[in-house]
């Protein structure tokens, strides 16, 4: 009697699991119908630079003044690049790397940029004594990666 009664537990046991499994497929679905949708921000809205700028002077909204805008410095001159940038820049990093001739580092700094929408960060160098004559290059960097490159020259 013991054999039977085991024999049929384990036949209807068996029977069952395609139930059990359909009931337990159901409720992980309504998990996933139930979860909230991911909050990725399209690749849109990512911030990204737009238009990068060398001149003289720059103004309260941080652009190149129209007069100063020009790719060639005389040697006691403050250059200045203007970088326009737009969509969510929550901590990004900006950074500018100035080099001279054949890659010669002039300088290197980073600013860090937090905006929602068009914004302008401005970099700048200066020497009192005089920039060497030649050919410079300044290149901009967004969290890292090359975003754009202008080339200017001190006669």
């Amino acid at each position: 009697m013991k054999t039977i009664t085991t024999r049929y537990v384990l036949i209807c046991a068996i029977g069952l699991l395609p139930f059990a499994a359909a009931c337990n497929r159901d409720s992980a679905e309504e998990e996933v119908q139930t979860s909230p949708p991911a909050t990725n921000a399209p690749a849109d809205d990512a911030v990204r630079v737009t238009e990068v700028d060398v001149g003289r002077s720059i103004g309260a909204d941080k652009r190149i003044n129209d007069n100063a805008a020009t790719d060639e410095f005389r040697r006691t001159d403050t250059i200045y690049a203007s970088v326009a940038t737009e969509g969510n820049a929550n901590g990004a990093a900006l950074s500018a790397r100035w080099t001279f001739g054949d890659g010669q580092v002039v300088d290197e700094s980073s600013q860090t940029i937090a905006s929602t929408g068009p914004a302008v960060t401005e970099f700048h160098i200066s020497k009192p004594d005089g920039w060497p004559v030649g050919k410079y290059k300044v290149e901009i960097r967004l969290n890292g990666q090359m975003a754009d490159t202008k080339e200017f020259e001190v006669k």
